[in-house]
């Protein structure tokens, strides 16, 4: 079969030419066309790019932007992979909070008697005077000496009041003398408890002791809360004066308090439990407080399975002023968390069985911008008073006691000692109790600024707590269960125990389900980069590089052919300039061998024949015309070596 001559050219043509794309022979000729012809930006640029530094730069930014992809697949693969495995945190032991147990009464009243005699002796007269109390009527379980109606130290530095109608004339209830009022009055009870004349209100008047006519009368409309109120003021005043080692001696001591132990089926004791000394509580016992390093968990819920203890209330050595509530108070908190008994602590009775469920939750928020929380509490200006991790509540009686130190010269009883400082006491601060309730009213009213600096802190750990109680111990096993712990308390306590001194507590998990409540910002770096991604991939089929490579062109390079331009125009400025001082006119061969822009040409890409005629002519030059051709050159030169077979037979023919 003849060949066409058409195709033998076609095939020379292919084995002559050099060829391009997919089919190139080598290496560096097919990653060149790649990098022209694909549509990854970046790869062109390091192509076209003109300059060893744009080129640099350019294989800089597309080898970083390789790195970023694969680092991010491997990111998405090694979530996918693991995401399975994150239920096994269900399984887990949890770790038993600590549990501190605090007797409401904080002293034993017998231990008490000499240093509360005189003010017990002058609240029962004042009673006595007031409400027609005797001791015969009275249920009274100790013998005190005949009152007798000498002047009292402790009325006349709060007097006792009875105000009649909201008016401003009141009736001192130890004198009987009727003084008239001046300063303000703040009613501290709403409480619809009077005694007698439901108009009458009771309450006591405190006065500055360096200006006796500023005055303040605080009213109670019921005389239990008056009369307590006066109490506890006395007996803070008489407290703060004794010392830390007299006071725990006088307070309730681990056998004292501590009749059994279980915990986790295991029998426990009191080196299990770490003393601390509250100042309103007296002697508190802390269980799993992990001051010696380990922290006690369980593996199991229910009440088998936590904290169960037996406590000896002793309600027959109550101070029948102090308090008027008998039985325990517990608070579950964390170990490195301040127990707040007074404030948040849950009371338990005599006589039952209080059995307490737990639900642990743990709860994370997010700090500035997204919130006002503090991690530590180092960015919070009042220093911490009670040598434990940050909270609001510390943070809120820190500020105050610091605000009462620098006001009042002398500490608060309920709160620690800052550096420096000692508890008030009238003898030495006289004018304590004064400033101490107005300070306290400008605190409730959140005038100390104290509520405005202090923060919550942004993690912490929370028991919900579900009570039970139940009657304990039952009738029919009431005789041999006292006998029992009676004979067990021997050896410390000559009498038969009474069900109303003693107290049952069971503290448990009742799952070990682990609630973990975390904030999480809805709008991340990640996601805004993402939405902007996928804005521009979506109307404009734009990616990093694209964007990189459109501020290259439409700031930089538009930039650098600005400063160009304007640096060309001062320079020619600044030659005319000289020419014109010099007097020297300019010569056309000067203007011949300046230069001048070509806008069509700024691409850096290299000129073709049609961006070639599309050149601007110099200004103030005739228009060249098309010289006649020069034939001598029209020579054909054929790029083969030599011709081909059918040709010569075609030119033979």
């Amino acid at each position: 079969a003849v060949t066409a001559p058409g195709k033998k050219i076609t095939a020379r043509l292919k084995r002559t030419l050099p060829v391009r794309g997919p089919q190139a022979p080598t290496v560096s000729e097919l990653m060149r066309w790649y990098c022209l012809n694909t549509n990854t930006h970046g790869c062109r640029r390091i192509v076209v790019s003109r300059g060893r530094l744009r080129r640099l730069l350019w294989i800089v930014l597309t080898l970083s932007a390789v790195g970023l992809i694969l680092w991010q697949c491997a990111e998405l693969l090694m979530n996918y992979y693991s995401a399975s495995v994150s239920i096994t945190v269900q399984f887990q032991k949890l770790p038993f909070p600590a549990v501190t147990i605090c007797n409401i009464n904080p002293y034993k009243y017998s231990a008490m008697k000499e240093y509360l005699s005189e003010l017990d002796k002058e609240t029962k007269k004042a009673l006595e005077t007031f409400y027609g109390f005797s001791e015969g009527k009275s249920k009274v379980r100790r013998s005190v000496d005949e009152l007798n109606s000498t002047g009292s130290e402790f009325f006349q530095q709060i007097p006792l009041l009875m105000v009649e109608d909201f008016s401003r004339t009141a009736t001192d209830l130890y004198s009987g003398q009727k003084r008239k009022i001046e300063g303000s009055v703040f009613h501290k009870d709403s409480s619809i408890v009077n005694s007698g004349d439901s108009n009458d209100i009771i309450g006591f008047q405190l006065c500055d002791a360096n200006n006796s006519s500023d005055c303040a009368l605080y009213t109670f409309s019921s005389g239990v809360n008056a009369i307590q109120e006066w109490y506890k003021l006395h007996y803070m005043n008489i407290m703060a004066q004794i010392p830390l080692e007299t006071k725990e001696k006088l307070s309730y001591s681990a056998d004292d308090l501590l009749l059994t132990c279980f915990f986790d089926g295991l029998s426990c004791d009191k080196r299990h439990f770490t003393r601390f000394h509250h100042p309103l509580h007296g002697n508190c016992y802390t269980f799993n407080s992990g001051e010696n390093g380990t922290i006690l968990s369980t593996s199991t819920g229910g009440s088998e399975y936590g904290l169960q203890v037996v406590l000896y209330i002793d309600e027959a050595d109550y101070n029948p002023f102090l308090v008027t509530s008998s039985g325990a108070k517990i608070m579950v908190h964390d170990q490195n968390e301040y127990p707040f008994i007074e404030d948040i602590g849950t009371e338990i009775e005599t006589a039952a069985a209080t059995s307490i469920g737990m639900h642990f939750t743990q709860s994370r928020k997010l700090s500035k911008p997204y919130s006002d929380c503090t991690e530590t509490g180092a960015d919070i200006p009042v220093e911490n008073l009670y040598n434990k991790s940050y909270s609001l509540q510390i943070c809120l009686h820190s500020c105050f006691q610091k605000a009462m130190v620098q006001s009042c010269g002398c500490a608060q009883y309920a709160q620690p000692l800052p550096a420096g400082a000692e508890y008030c006491n009238y003898k030495k601060n006289p004018n304590w109790m004064y400033c101490y309730y107005r300070l306290h009213e400008k605190f409730v009213k959140e005038q100390l600024g104290c509520q405005q600096i202090c923060k919550d802190a942004c993690s912490f750990k929370e028991w919900a707590l579900t009570t039970s109680i139940a009657q304990w111990p039952s009738a029919v096993s009431e005789d041999w269960m006292l006998r029992v712990l009676s004979w067990d308390k021997g050896q410390t306590l000559n009498k038969k125990l009474n069900k109303t001194d003693l107290a049952s507590l069971m503290v448990f998990y009742k799952d070990l389900n682990e609630r973990f409540i975390s904030e999480n910002p809805a709008n991340t770096l990640v996601i805004l980069l993402s939405n902007f991604g996928g804005q521009l991939g979506l109307w404009m089929s734009c990616s990093v590089v694209c964007v990189i490579e459109i501020i290259e062109v439409f700031f930089v390079d538009s930039l650098s052919i600005v400063m160009r331009r304007q640096w060309q125009r001062a320079k020619k400025w600044w030659s005319n300039r000289k020419r014109g001082s010099s007097g020297k006119a300019p010569q056309a061969s000067d203007v011949e061998r300046q230069g001048h822009d070509n806008p069509v040409c700024i691409d850096e890409d290299l000129p073709t024949f049609t961006t070639a005629l599309r050149l601007p002519l110099p200004q103030d030059r005739p228009l060249p015309r098309t010289p006649p051709p020069n034939y001598s050159t029209l020579r054909l030169e054929t790029a083969f070596t030599e011709q081909l077979p059918d040709t010569l037979e075609l030119g033979q023919h």
